[in-house]
């Protein structure tokens, strides 16, 4: 498969592993009706810090992610950052100047910005996920090779293409570039395909066309001809009551003998009217229909209604630039079908994502989570604003529904320090048990701790298990306690955790600071011994 190249790949290539993990920091003064460990997330961050420390609880969680990324105009609207620990790289961007127009290297600073944080998407990504990038004309071919290489062209979707503005650019030279695109990829699109549950599908209401009912418990039902045209060579067919059929002149059997045999014997032949017709029950037919890649504005709206949306909650004060109307948001998340989805949009702007999936939830009964990341100053005053008052109520709204409220919350969070070798021997930055031990089972086993919280069960710093494994941390956030000898691993720490392990038929891996046993004599005992701090560096 051919691979895109591009000035600082060989630097980033791997930049995402690289990257430390910092705990989510809960802020209570900027939450709004927190609801515990699995409440819905506004983080306000650097988004490839955010989806790093996101990965222990959400890694393969996340049915939808939407992104509405810089579009990299040159007009200014971004610009790299990343610390990415590389001389060269370091030289290239010291400066961290604005990419615009007069930047000859600006594709290759958005491919670099954008390569470490789709390696992380990816990870948060379930195997039965699927993520939406919208962007124009400027990098959507960038995009989409960049989108191949990272997850691979055979879970390729579509490109799907959206007039974003009603109105005409009189001051172009040439064409009216009012579109834009959304791309459209699967973690696994072979899941897609297993059943007709699983496909892409944009919900309609079918049921006006079935309107017969013979209460037998099977629901209501169409009748369609049993004739069709080039499917079966033409005969005539007799059924048990004698009816005789044939098709009409220039027509075929819909069905084979075998089959309308079969439909007989169910009860699915009608026979009231001047023909023999086919029964087709509303609950076998396929939900939904398959969605256009050219979207109707009467779906997904233009931007000068997520314009409208805006002010209608900030007033004439909070326009924020070519926001997406909630109705194409929606419209998204709609295609997946699913009530309970976990949804991340790493690039929040102002809100839309959130606003969307409260809106649905209103609608449908639904349970959806929402994960926002945004990195600039107006997290707080913008991004957060919005979705605090969507939930709580706009008072002078008109309209009747966004004064009531959504209801719902959201927490509040940042990021802590980053959880490093260096810092925890010195004490500078020592994270809490649940934080460490969260983080310790993703890194040592690749497990997503999802919405439990991770606490010590027993003396012996018991914190999880699964079918093969028992999980052990012997710490406290204490650098006393870490220099003392509590903090080593005993012998009779050791002899109950063999003994809880042979009793469960597990194995168990033990993190502390040291121990006095070693690591030959624990093998023997079907223990594993992991040295902390310097176990953080193993993954």
């Amino acid at each position: 498969m051919p691979t895109l190249e591009f000035k600082g790949k060989h630097h980033i290539y791997a930049h995402h592993l690289s990257v430390p993990y910092r705990p989510l920091e809960p802020d209570e003064s900027r939450s709004c009706n927190p609801s515990g460990e699995e409440d819905n997330l506004i983080i306000h961050d650097d988004n490839l810090n955010a989806l790093k420390a996101l990965l222990p609880r959400y890694a393969n969680r996340v049915k939808c992610i939407y992104i509405d990324p810089p579009y990299n105009t040159g007009n200014k609207d971004w610009i790299y950052k990343d610390d990415v620990n590389n001389p060269p790289m370091q030289e290239w961007f010291e400066e961290n100047s604005w990419v615009d127009n007069e930047d000859m290297e600006r594709h290759d600073k958005w491919l670099c910005m954008m390569w470490p944080r789709l390696h992380l998407l990816k990870e948060l990504l379930a195997e039965d996920g699927v993520i939406f990038i919208s962007i124009d004309d400027n990098e959507v071919h960038h995009l989409r090779m960049l989108m191949d290489e990272i997850f691979d062209e055979k879970n390729f979707f579509a490109v799907l293409t959206r007039r974003a503005m009603h109105t005409v650019r009189n001051s172009s030279k040439d064409f009216n570039l009012n579109a834009d695109y959304t791309l459209v990829y699967a973690k696994e699109k072979s899941w897609f395909g297993e059943d007709k549950s699983r496909y892409i599908r944009y919900v309609v209401d079918k049921s006006a066309n079935y309107r017969h009912d013979d209460d037998d418990g099977r629901g209501k039902y169409k009748l369609d001809p049993l004739s069709a045209r080039n499917y079966y060579k033409p005969y005539t067919f007799t059924f048990k009551n004698g009816t005789e059929w044939s098709p009409p002149s220039g027509s075929y059997p819909r069905y084979s003998q075998e089959t309308l045999r079969r439909m007989e014997s169910e009860g699915r032949i009608d026979f009231s009217g001047d023909e023999p017709r086919a029964k087709r029950y509303l609950s076998e037919v396929q939900e939904g229909q398959p969605p256009d890649i050219i979207l109707s504005p009467e779906f997904v709206g233009f931007n000068s209604e997520g314009t409208s949306e805006l002010r209608k909650i900030f007033g004439e004060g909070g326009v924020f630039p070519q926001p997406k109307p909630i109705r194409f948001i929606k419209f998204l998340l709609e295609l997946l079908r699913s009530k309970d989805a976990i949804v991340l949009d790493s690039f929040a702007g102002s809100g839309t994502t959130a606003h969307a999936v409260l809106a649905l939830n209103k609608e449908d009964g639904g349970n959806r989570k929402f994960i926002l990341v945004e990195c600039e100053d107006y997290a707080d005053t913008i991004t957060a604003e919005r979705v605090r008052r969507v939930i709580n109520g706009v008072e002078n709204a008109k309209d009747k529904t966004l004064k009531e409220g959504l209801g719902g919350s959201f927490t509040y969070c940042t990021l802590g320090a980053p959880i490093e070798i260096e810092a925890m021997l010195t004490g500078e930055s020592l994270p809490s048990y649940s934080v460490l031990a969260t983080h310790l089972l993703f890194a040592a086993a690749g497990i997503s701790a999802g919405d439990e919280k991770l606490e010590q069960k027993n003396e012996d710093g018991l914190f999880y298990s699964d079918d093969k494994n028992d999980y052990y941390l012997h710490y406290q956030p204490d650098l006393d306690y870490l220099s003392s000898d509590e903090a080593l691993l005993k012998q009779e720490h050791v002899e109950r955790i063999r003994d809880a392990s042979r009793h469960n038929g597990k194995k168990a891996i033990v993190y502390a600071a040291g121990n006095y046993t070693g690591q030959r004599e624990l093998t023997k005992m079907g223990i594993t011994f992991c040295q902390l701090p310097y176990v953080l560096h193993e993954r």
